[in-house]
């Protein structure tokens, strides 16, 4: 490391103000930050030595989306592996297949599975950072900013909330909307007012919703079929709703059903919420808020159904391992950037999100999954429930001190 710390320490005198290679300093820093580290340090007094910073925060992050990217590959082979026996056939179709033919489609076999999804799951995230890259990189170089880690976490979330039959220029797509009008028009890294991962997610769903939503979406297999049990229950006949799901609760929490890549694992987003909590990364606040109240408006749904929409019958333990409630509570309601920063703006942020979510996958039966809009709403009201929280604090101390 200390001879990989001089080289780059060298290089970059030439890109230094007033060098040569000036004008490219954004490139260079981009690699020396991803390789060893920000170069962003305090001068003067007063400040706080401490060993967290932008790199280690999102490394962090990142440690904690493990869990759920194993279970996406896992998953999306095993039901592809699945798929695949129910037709009869030995391997998919293309250059897939070929590959599948040498390791086996059994999707009793953990190896084949997390093979097969991978082959989904890779160009879908390659594609991502490739592409988020790129637009970080022309914009940090006209604007002379560094290059942030935060995109690492971006793209990955970005692919997580995917379904695996995606084509690929329309991730280009997505992820371009998400980071040059969700994240570069207000500034870039710190200055967003939504998540960036969300927005893109969003921009395909209603530009694109024939990939994004549907019955053929969640199963790699040419010609199967496939529902979410959100699908599934918000079709389902009035007091047959529950009776109408071929899974068990304990399936839907460990995740081995349909939907988007990352987001079918409740276990796994807990294994990272753990990880999340003890590095204080992520606010308990916003965690605890927002499973109360999705809690509340569950309940209440199901306490005064009234028999005509099926979504009603749902109770409410179901609604938390259902669709991407864990994982948005998890990873994107927590973001630092667009979530609220004062303790009680953020219990109020994540009462919000939480009543929203089961409000809109409820009460809108052909939207049955809430949770990205009601996150992206959140993300606009956070701004106005710190300012009221700031404004209230300053009157009492006014009036305390008058």
């Amino acid at each position: 490391m200390k001879k990989l710390s001089k080289l780059m320490e060298d290089l970059g005198r030439h890109f230094e103000k007033g060098a040569r290679l000036e004008r490219w300093y954004a490139v260079y820093e981009a690699i020396d930050s991803f390789l060893l580290g920000s170069n962003t340090r305090t001068t003067c007094a007063p400040h706080v030595r401490d060993g967290i910073d932008l790199k280690r925060i999102m490394s962090t992050v990142l440690i904690a989306l493990l869990p759920c990217v194993i279970m996406a590959l896992w998953n999306t082979g095993y039901q592809a592996n699945s798929a695949l026996v129910q037709l009869g056939l030995a391997a998919p179709e293309g250059w897939r297949g070929q590959i599948m033919l040498q390791v086996g489609c059994d999707p009793a076999s953990s190896l084949s599975n997390l093979v097969h999804g991978a082959l989904y799951f890779l160009p879908i995230y390659l594609v991502t950072m490739l592409v988020g890259s790129i637009w970080e990189l022309i914009f940090n170089y006209l604007r002379g900013h560094e290059f942030s880690e935060a995109f690492l976490v971006t793209g990955l979330l970005f692919t997580l909330t995917l379904p695996p039959t995606i084509p690929l220029w329309q991730v280009v797509l997505g992820i371009s909307f998400g980071v040059v009008f969700a994240k570069e028009v207000f500034g870039g890294v710190g200055r967003n007012f939504m998540n960036p991962a969300l927005a893109s997610r969003a921009f395909l769903y209603f530009a694109y919703p024939a990939q994004m939503t549907g019955d053929e979406v969640w199963t790699t297999v040419s010609g199967v079929s496939g529902a979410t049990p959100l699908g599934i229950l918000a079709s389902a006949q009035p007091g047959q709703a529950m009776q109408s799901l071929d899974w068990s609760w304990t399936q839907a929490f460990l995740g081995t059903i349909p939907g988007s890549m990352g987001e079918t694992s409740t276990l796994a987003c807990l294994l990272g919420a753990v990880i999340l909590l003890i590095t204080r990364i992520a606010s308990w606040r916003i965690m605890l808020a927002m499973l109360i109240g999705a809690m509340v408006c569950a309940s209440l749904f199901w306490l005064t159904g009234d028999g005509s929409n099926p979504l009603q019958e749902v109770p409410p333990h179901w609604h938390l391992v259902l669709g991407g409630f864990a994982f948005g509570l998890v990873f994107m309601a927590t973001d630092p950037v667009s979530a609220a920063q004062t303790a009680t703006g953020q219990w109020l942020y994540g009462l919000l999100i939480g009543f929203l979510c089961i409000l809109i996958r409820v009460a809108n039966p052909a939207y049955p999954e809430g949770v990205m809009l009601a996150i992206l709403l959140g993300n606009v009201f956070a701004p106005l429930f710190d300012f009221f929280v700031i404004e209230a604090n300053i009157k009492r101390r006014k009036l305390r001190h008058g």
